[in-house]
């Protein structure tokens, strides 16, 4: 009995002692989870705070490049006023960063900057075909734009295949993207001009010894810009000849469009943007019309975002219940009326057309690029057509590059192009 009681004793003695340990020192498998995740979150805030300083050592570095004080603002279209090494390499060419002369859609000057490829392939002796690409949403801030960025060629990697061939490329920015000024976002004229002067650039570079014929490919934004440059190349720049246009899940039917994602995430991302731009563009618009108090105390600050930021910042706020438009934009006539202009052209039954979407696309829905084929079609349109499966949105170019290279080299070839209006669409087009 005694041994009994000792052994109780000693029991209960470990238990009160263990009582008295730390928190942690009774559960130490929480004290090591707790650790792990605060060595994660410092590690993940190191890696950010390296990745921050890299971006700004670099747009330190190249800044002075992009400033236009004292420059001519006035002069030939295509002009290039600057042009350096845009410091990466490319496998089958060189790759510069240029500034040039464009106009927006009032034909007010502008300056924009943007990128020209040039191939080391002897293809082509003379008049090298030309590629203009024209990029999609990305942000309006200075280090969003494609030449200003860490890697400008990561989202165009198919850039080297085109090279291979001979062909030359240009991608621009768009003027007040990376350069001082407005931007004109899913503003069709201004655009164009940007799109169409970047070709005049590539022209006016004598070691690109480029030609006057070209393909313009776009995608998202940059599909309603090919769709507006092919609308008015006959008219601005008579000099070039436009054997093709590639639309890549085009920004083509804006009403549809910003009616169906309104109240989604889109809002946060697409608000912002359309919000900093349109009302420069139309004095008729006035954002406190249809944007929350939330809304108009924040999206010029989102605007400045580049696209990751704001889709994350878009999905936090979604989630927490804050709306970005007080009022349904596509319901004040005004606004509407903004949408329908900014709206892809139908382009003529002479000019061959490529529309690539995704069944599956979350941002640029395809029952609206259905809409826009339908229309097209009924307009007797020379229109060919690719859609993808269970491609992401941002992910299309890429996935279709291999399609599209082919396509653009079809016509370089002058053979005919493929009239798909005949078939049924996958997707049925959204009733506007």
């Amino acid at each position: 009995m005694v041994m009994f009681h000792d052994k109780i004793n000693i029991m209960s003695k470990r238990k009160r002692h263990y009582k008295h340990k730390s928190f942690f020192f009774r559960h130490r498998i929480l004290k090591y989870i707790l650790l792990t995740i605060l060595f994660l979150f410092i590690a993940v805030i190191a890696v950010i705070a390296i990745y921050e300083g890299r971006i700004y050592y670099h747009q330190s570095k190249i800044k002075a490049f992009y400033s236009t004080s004292g420059l001519p603002l006035k002069g030939p279209l295509g002009q290039v006023l600057r042009q350096e090494p845009l410091g990466v390499n490319v496998s089958n060419g060189k790759a510069y960063r240029i500034l040039y002369r464009s106009q927006d859609a009032n034909n007010q000057y502008t300056l924009s900057s943007g990128m020209v490829f040039i191939p080391s392939n002897s293809s082509y002796s003379s008049n090298r075909p030309v590629v203009a690409w024209a990029h999609g949403t990305l942000g309006l801030g200075d280090e969003c734009a494609p030449s200003r960025t860490l890697n400008p060629v990561s989202s165009i990697s198919w850039v080297n295949d085109m090279l291979a061939k001979g062909w030359v490329v240009t991608a621009t920015d768009y003027a007040g993207f990376g350069t001082p000024g407005n931007n004109g976002y899913l503003v069709g004229g201004d655009e164009a001009h940007d799109v169409l002067n970047s070709v005049r650039a590539a022209r006016n570079i004598k070691s690109a010894d480029a030609g006057n014929k070209f393909v313009i490919w776009g995608h998202s934004q940059g599909g309603n810009s090919a769709l507006f440059s092919a609308s008015q190349v006959s008219s601005y720049a008579k000099e070039l000849k436009l054997l093709g246009t590639v639309a890549s899940a085009p920004a083509a039917e804006l009403v549809p469009l910003l009616n169906e994602q309104n109240g989604t995430v889109a809002d946060w991302v697409i608000g912002p943007l359309v919000g900093s731009s349109w009302p420069e563009a139309n004095n008729k618009l006035n954002n406190q019309e249809i944007m929350t108090s939330t809304g108009l105390n924040n999206y010029k600050r989102i605007a400045n975002q580049c696209i990751l930021q704001s889709t994350l910042v878009g999905f936090i706020r979604q989630s927490m219940g804050l709306k970005f438009f007080e009022v349904n934009p596509i319901n004040i006539p005004a606004w509407n009326e903004m949408a329908t202009k900014q709206s892809a052209p139908i382009l003529k039954p002479n000019q061959p057309l490529l529309i690539v979407d995704s069944k599956t696309d979350k941002v640029v829905l395809p029952n609206t690029t259905s809409l826009y084929i339908q229309d097209s079609c009924k307009q007797k349109a020379n229109l060919d057509t690719l859609w993808l499966d269970n491609v992401a949105h941002q992910n299309i170019p890429k996935t279709s590059s291999s399609q599209v290279i082919q396509w653009i080299g079809n016509r370089f070839n002058n053979l005919p192009n493929q009239n798909t209006c005949s078939q049924p669409l996958p997707i049925p087009p959204v009733v506007n």
